[in-house]
């Protein structure tokens, strides 16, 4: 039955995703504002290079522009980038450890301020070397950059230490926006709490929990777009107040994904106006236990908690429920550099047999002297699939003896309390934009190569065998290199426990056209070329 009913879940993607495609052949038309929901109380700031919620991206992204991006027609690509401030991709010269961007004339901020290669540069390299006092969430993604520069005010120049095929797509990242290297200079962190791009729309309000209004930004360097006259962004936590949104058309679509329950509640209530499109999703829950609070500073207790988890039946049993369905490692699954079923098996938390490791479980609490522990994970005040999850794995871990109690909080207070190192094991994920495993599982690394770790630990090793993984060309022997990384990270130490991937429905008026979906909720969220056919 639950092969049937995913097959039939994957059909109909596809089906929403080819008529999705056949209207946006037709000419777009211009006009009308967008509503849709963003599945958050507020992000933490609205600074992209700061943050890593969708709750920022969905919100402020069709303020700003990018260097290069995934194709917006095309989003799902891992292998094609595009120009959207430079004029054309470049070739790598020295080689390959050379790329010279041309950028764009007549490019303009929303304060009527020309953008030169100096605003790009200069962002750029406040996202690859943050000076004192700032955070870049992604800085780890760049490990490669030796250094950028600005000869003048149409080029920028990246150098890096060694050839790397993760750097375009990291590049590519949808969070990179470019900000005025003025503002940034008499304010660092200007950007936080206020909003001023080049991008296809132009800020108009924002009432923090409530909405975010921009208009069309006429200056935009793209011919024609964008089409919308503007939008309304709404903040809803709750999922019960986005789908009657939708049902109602008081919304338009919202662009993080829905759970099978929601997609079959608004097909069966929509009929032929309300479409999806469907995807799986490079993101997923994890387990973050805090190493510097006992006894989570014994790894005996943070392995007892992944042998208790029951991987291989709980992820079926929750796709029924919520937006999840995959069972990984700490690479999206299907890529190359991903483990296999049996790869899997062999670390804690992916045993076949569920009984035998949740006695190996209880024995190493016993042996740890943390029999009976009592606990608080901290959740997000998310529905899907954050609050689903937790409450599975509790009960998982009720059956070992555990004691835990769920405490949800909004999202500023989640990452404050992360961040602060405040909790005792928390439930958060790793979500990236385009597919690129060998930056992707920088995640894992201690926050003091990777700032938004929340571990709390320090591991000499995890950077060792993470380094030489992104210094070898062999296929092979990188793979092997992941493998080494992985179970160092999940089975050896276990920093962290993978949860079951997430899988992607978003639902949309059938009058939404021109957005196509991708394997993250970051891509594609500009809104340029989205238009109404109404």
């Amino acid at each position: 039955m639950y092969v049937r009913k995913r097959l039939a879940a994957i059909a109909l993607g596809v089906v929403a995703a080819i008529a999705a495609g056949s209207a946006g052949a037709e000419a777009p038309k211009r006009g009308g504002t967008l509503t849709y929901m963003i599945p958050a109380d507020a992000p933490p700031s609205l600074d992209g290079h700061r943050e890593t919620t969708y709750a920022t991206v969905h919100a402020a992204a069709p303020f700003y522009s990018v260097l290069i991006r995934v194709p917006p027609d095309n989003p799902s690509s891992t292998t094609e980038f595009v120009c959207d401030l430079c004029t054309e991709m470049p070739k790598p010269t020295d080689g390959g450890k050379t790329y010279t961007f041309k950028i764009r004339q007549g490019v303009k901020f929303h304060d009527g301020s020309p953008l030169t290669a100096q605003d790009v540069g200069d962002s750029w390299n406040r996202i690859v070397f943050p000076p004192k006092g700032t955070t870049s969430a992604r800085v780890t993604f760049y490990a490669m950059v030796d250094k950028i520069e600005v000869p003048d005010d149409q080029t920028v120049v990246f150098k890096l230490k060694y050839p790397a095929s993760a750097f375009l797509p990291a590049l590519a990242d949808p969070y990179s926006w470019i900000y005025s290297k003025k503002i940034l200079e008499k304010d660092p962190h200007f950007y936080e709490q206020h909003v001023m791009g080049s991008g296809p729309f132009r800020f108009v309000s924002y009432e923090i929990g409530q909405s975010i209004k921009g208009e069309r930004n006429p200056d935009y360097y793209h011919e024609g777009q964008p089409y919308l006259d503007g939008f309304v962004a709404l903040f809803a936590p709750k999922q019960s107040v986005r789908v009657d949104a939708i049902r109602s058309d008081r919304a338009a679509m919202e662009f993080r994904g829905l759970p099978p329950s929601a997609r079959d509640e608004l097909a069966k209530e929509g009929g032929k106006d309300i479409v999806f499109q469907e995807s799986d999703w490079n993101c997923g829950n994890i387990i973050t236990p805090n190493h510097k609070k006992k006894p989570f500073d014994d790894v005996r207790v943070r392995r007892a908690l992944a042998l208790a988890i029951d991987q291989w039946h709980g992820a079926p049993a929750l796709a029924k429920i919520a937006n999840v369905r995959t069972v990984g490692g700490i690479v999206f699954p299907g890529s190359p550099l991903a483990a296999t079923k049996d790869e899997l098996q062999q670390m804690a938390g992916y045993w076949p047999d569920i009984e035998k490791s949740r006695a190996e479980a209880k024995r190493l609490l016993k042996e740890a002297g943390a029999e009976g522990l009592k606990f608080e994970l901290l959740n997000r005040n998310v529905d899907q699939p954050y609050k689903f999850v937790g409450t599975w794995v509790i009960g998982e871990w009720k059956k070992i003896g555990l004691n835990v109690e769920q405490k949800v909080v909004p999202t500023g207070p989640w990452f404050s309390n992360m961040r602060g190192g405040t909790f005792d094991v928390v439930m958060e994920a790793n979500c990236i934009s385009v597919v690129n495993p060998l930056l992707d599982t920088g995640k894992y690394l201690p926050a003091k190569v990777f700032p938004e770790n929340y571990g709390q630990f320090d591991d000499d090793k995890s950077i060792e065998l993470y380094d030489k993984m992104q210094t070898e060309t062999d296929p092979k022997k990188q793979r092997d290199d992941m493998r080494a990384y992985e179970k160092h990270t999940l089975d050896t130490m276990v920093h962290s426990i993978v949860l079951p991937y997430w899988y992607r429905i978003v639902p949309m008026r059938s009058y939404v056209q021109g957005w196509k979906i991708s394997p993250s909720h970051y891509l594609n969220q500009d809104l340029a070329n989205i238009w109404l056919e109404k």
